[in-house]
């Protein structure tokens, strides 16, 4: 089974029915849909998205030799598949690297200065509690009905 923790680019077997193929797995890969992996076959030279269930039971490590047989081989043809198929999906990659900002941006609430407090006490001087009504009241009711 194939493990990228050791090592940021996997060398593999995957074994069929068909016959058994080398295979090279880079985590640098952008992240493939759900279920699915994106893995270098080397016979056909090319990156292929594969189901991971179905083949995850049929990935097999290679050995120290094989990997160095595997990499003069098949090297070149990985490197240049590996570029084009980056270039490709660059948006991809991008996408995932950087953090996403919103389009649209929520106002931030504003902090009322020392100044701005006075001058709104102000304009609400109708208002219960009120300095201004306080002062209307002081000497008694000014406007309104006589007796």
């Amino acid at each position: 089974m194939y493990n990228t923790t050791k090592t940021p680019v996997w060398y593999g077997e995957l074994r069929t029915a068909r016959g058994n193929v080398i295979v090279i797995h880079d985590k640098q890969f952008p992240e493939a849909q759900a279920g699915r992996i994106y893995l270098y076959n080397a016979v056909r030279d090319t990156i292929i998205e594969y189901a991971e269930e179905i083949v995850s039971g049929n990935l097999h490590d290679l050995d120290k030799a094989r990997i160095k047989a595997a990499e003069d081989t098949y090297g070149a043809a990985w490197d240049s598949a590996r570029s084009e198929f980056m270039e490709k999906h660059q948006g991809w990659v991008e996408a995932n690297a950087t953090k996403h900002k919103p389009l649209i941006t929520k106002a931030k609430a504003k902090v009322k200065s020392k100044k701005q407090d006075e001058t709104a006490s102000d304009s609400s001087d109708n208002e219960p509690g009120s300095e201004s009504l306080d002062r209307e009241f002081a000497n008694g009711w000014s406007g309104g009905l006589e007796e």
